[in-house]
């Protein structure tokens, strides 16, 4: 699994979510997507780290996701033909953007993420998609109907949970909206997909 984290780069949640998947038995990799920058801990704070975060490429972004799709595959315990990739936040929507690029994954999960900015990238996808949102984002969930019109019309596999009463990021435990009953229920729905469509 690549683990892609939020708009704050690589934090101890998201270090803790790569040790629950590897607890599962999943390799867990969870790249620095802002090591260009000099990475996450040069930041001297939050706001740093996100102001650098929207100064990336895309480009940039989906080369270094190919940087660690080739390492996983490299390693002699990582089954080559069953990646996943699982991304929250920033990392959500570039979750589902390297699904639209990469036709080797296997699986791609979506935490609350955006769309692409060209919704019909998805007719790219190869992968099953799962969506996770809270119903009081409304920000990125108003424009699910669209990602599930859209992925249904070029035939791709995706579903998708919507939480009531649950914000954006509810499924980390480090903020103030963390939602304990929607992220359990969230954690056990992405296992279930992925031992479906990750496990021989």
């Amino acid at each position: 699994m690549i683990i892609i984290h939020e708009n704050r780069g690589l934090n101890d949640h998201i270090r803790d979510v790569a040790r629950r998947f590897a607890n599962q038995g999943y390799v867990a990799l969870a790249p620095d997507l802002l090591s260009r920058s000099g990475g996450t801990a040069q930041f001297a704070t939050v706001e740093d780290a996100v102001a650098a975060i929207g100064r990336l490429s895309q480009e940039g972004v989906v080369q270094d996701l190919d940087a660690a799709f080739t390492y996983l595959q490299s390693l002699p315990y990582v089954e080559k033909d069953s990646i996943g990739v699982i991304g929250y936040c920033w990392g959500g929507g570039n979750s589902l953007l390297y699904a639209t690029r990469n036709p080797a994954l296997k699986a791609a999960v979506v935490y609350y993420g955006p769309n692409p900015a060209n919704i019909d990238d998805v007719a790219g996808i190869a992968a099953p998609v799962l969506g996770i949102y809270g119903e009081e984002d409304t920000r990125i969930t108003v424009n699910v109907p669209k990602l599930e019109e859209t992925m249904a019309g070029h035939g791709k596999p995706f579903e998708f949970k919507v939480y009531p009463g649950a914000a954006h990021a509810f499924f980390n435990d480090t903020g103030a909206r963390y939602n304990a009953a929607a992220a359990a229920d969230a954690w056990q729905r992405t296992l279930s997909f992925l031992q479906k469509h990750l496990e021989p």
